[in-house]
């Protein structure tokens, strides 16, 4: 069984002033909070909202 591949997101920028679904966006990953980090699954959903909101964010393969 090949081991889970996950992406450690962290807010870099904040969702204020951005269009709705760009800061929906960010809540639907957990992302609330300049410097808040989460640990998504890699999979093409989390890749999608990811490019959506990356001028936001950082990204590391974890």
């Amino acid at each position: 069984m090949e081991p889970e591949h996950k992406l450690e997101i962290t807010l870099k920028r904040s969702g204020i002033g951005k269009p709705p679904s760009q800061r929906a966006t960010l809540r639907g990953m957990g992302l609330t909070r300049i410097h808040k980090t989460v640990v998504l699954k890699d999979s093409p959903e989390i890749r999608g909202m990811v490019a959506k909101v990356i001028h936001l964010v950082d990204v590391k393969k974890v």
